[in-house]
């Protein structure tokens, strides 16, 4: 298992980094795919929700969790 990888990402036209593990890199590219949208997209949807909230998680961890809830959706 290897550490994270920072990658930028666009949301509301500013570049955002965000430090994920590769499992989750594929995990979230393997969702854009099948949502039919770019992973730019998605994230940009992820923290949309994420800033609802009162006490809003990290953008990394919002992703994570966000990742996890949809693979047990899918059980």
């Amino acid at each position: 298992m290897s550490g994270p990888i920072k990658r930028s990402v666009m949301i509301a036209g500013h570049a955002t980094s965000v430090s994920l593990e590769p499992v989750f890199w594929d995990a979230l590219a393997e969702a854009a795919k099948a949502e039919d949208q770019p992973i730019s997209a998605l994230v940009a949807r992820i923290d949309a929700q994420r800033i609802e909230h009162k006490d809003p998680a990290n953008l990394a961890s919002a992703i994570r969790v966000w990742l996890f809830e949809r693979a047990r959706a899918v059980r």
